[in-house]
């Protein structure tokens, strides 16, 4: 009769230690929010509880929401303007770097065009006087 007892009682305390267990490890998501005074503390608290009903498949989601806030710097995304600032900057002066090299190019290849028409109009010329000197013969 005791250990019946003993057994029901051992039970629920397993079943109350569980569930509160499930309720404090879905409140971590909120206890990161609250001490890194992150702006959308109460909706990571209420997502927290919906996890609850959705099997669990949103608090990764809730973890990382949580985690990504920081008092001294934010969201992080002025130091990801400011490198991408950098980077549109570096991408300007390589485009002007290689409109110059493609203007030297072409400069480049203007006398080479020329001095090759040269040749072939001069060798087309000696044909055309060859030929007229054999006419003559």
């Amino acid at each position: 009769m005791f250990l019946d007892y003993f057994a029901l009682g051992l039970l629920i305390f397993v079943a109350l230690v569980i569930f509160y267990g499930i309720i404090v490890i879905h409140d971590i998501p909120y206890e990161i929010a609250k001490e890194r005074d992150h702006p959308h503390q109460d909706a990571i608290h209420v997502s927290g509880w919906v996890s609850l009903f959705t099997l669990h498949a949103i608090w990764p989601f809730l973890w990382i929401w949580a985690t990504l806030w920081r008092k001294d710097r934010g969201w992080g995304f002025a130091k990801l303007a400011e490198e991408q600032h950098d980077i549109h900057h570096r991408v300007d002066t390589l485009i002007d770097q290689v409109a110059a090299l493609q203007q030297e190019v072409a400069q480049l290849k203007q006398p080479t065009t020329q001095t090759n028409s040269t040749p072939k109009q001069q060798t087309t010329s000696n044909n055309s006087t060859d030929a007229q000197n054999q006419e003559v013969k």
